[in-house]
């Protein structure tokens, strides 16, 4: 999310930022959310200065009340000032009932508006604009027809989507034998790469608060992919990189110290709602599996 400061301080910048990001729907809120941060900030300077005022209305009826001991009059000059706390009392409420609301509302906005573009990153409505930075070897296409995947594992008896289905429903499938070594085999190849690259291995909470998935995602995206745990503020990650980054949530971290290089294994779960190939043969588009993350 970016800094409310940012965003008031360089509003061209971040409205150009989210037309590079083919967001324009998105164009509004940069004027909304600035007129809500007035708002918040009139809101707290005048609540601050009621406070002050209070205190010092509360020293004069003090001073007022001790006074009319002697001259009678003090009590009722007292009594009006004690009107005038209360009447502040009641403005302080209603403005500091205004404060939440509208921190809420600056809240929702800035998690909707997209962070920064680094200036190095092409900008394209698609992958067909991306850069060729560099390339290994040529890609080389047998002279044979080359199997289906599940063909494969099939051959090897290695797995059973029937009874997954029968188990679980569609987007599950058992991995067996051989199969489901190579399959543990691939990640630890992958997990030792990354060790030995520098990279710290990490196993992550495999769920989260509702307040880390609205950090690392929108709700849209939230929606469409966690599943929630029914009762309670906990949703399934959908990938380890949501409670990786999540781990750092409300922190400053030591510049000299970065980067932090991380790779984590977990078993990812996703919905999928509304995706396509969902009903295709094979394990795409699957609702759980496994992944070994680099985070940076």
């Amino acid at each position: 999310m970016l800094d409310i400061r940012f965003v008031r301080e360089n509003p061209d910048a971040v409205k150009e930022n989210i037309k590079k990001k083919f967001q324009d729907a998105k164009l509004p809120l940069v004027d909304e959310v600035i007129k809500l941060d007035a708002e918040y900030r009139a809101a707290i300077g005048e609540a601050s200065d009621l406070r002050a005022n209070r205190n010092k209305l509360s020293k004069q009826i003090g001073a007022l009340m001790g006074q009319a001991k002697k001259d009678p009059s003090k009590a009722a000059e007292a009594e009006e000032i004690k009107k005038q706390v209360t009447a502040q009392a009641d403005r302080l409420k209603e403005l500091e009932a205004k404060e939440t609301e509208l921190q809420a509302k600056i809240q929702e906005i800035m998690y909707t508006i997209p962070q920064m573009i680094d200036p190095s990153v092409p900008i394209g409505p698609d992958d067909s604009h991306n850069v060729e930075v560099q390339r290994f070897g040529e890609p080389v296409v047998p002279d044979y027809p080359i199997p289906y995947h599940v063909d494969i594992m099939e051959r090897f008896d290695g797995i059973d989507l029937d009874a997954a289905g029968r188990v679980s429903g569609n987007g599950f499938y058992y991995l067996l034998g051989d199969i489901a070594r190579l399959h543990e085999a691939v990640l630890a190849y992958a997990r030792d790469f990354m060790i030995d690259k520098g990279f710290t291995y990490v196993i992550p909470p495999f769920m989260m608060h509702g307040d880390v998935v609205k950090g690392v995602m929108s709700f849209p995206e939230m929606d469409a992919m966690m599943y929630k745990i029914e009762g309670e503020d906990l949703y399934l990650i959908g990938t380890s990189e949501h409670t990786m980054i999540g781990r750092f949530i409300d922190q400053t971290l030591d510049g000299a110290k970065l980067p932090l290089t991380l790779t984590s294994y977990s078993p990812c779960f996703r919905k999928e709602k509304g995706a396509h190939g969902i009903e295709e043969r094979g394990i795409y588009r699957i609702h759980q599996f496994e992944k070994q993350e680099m985070i940076v």
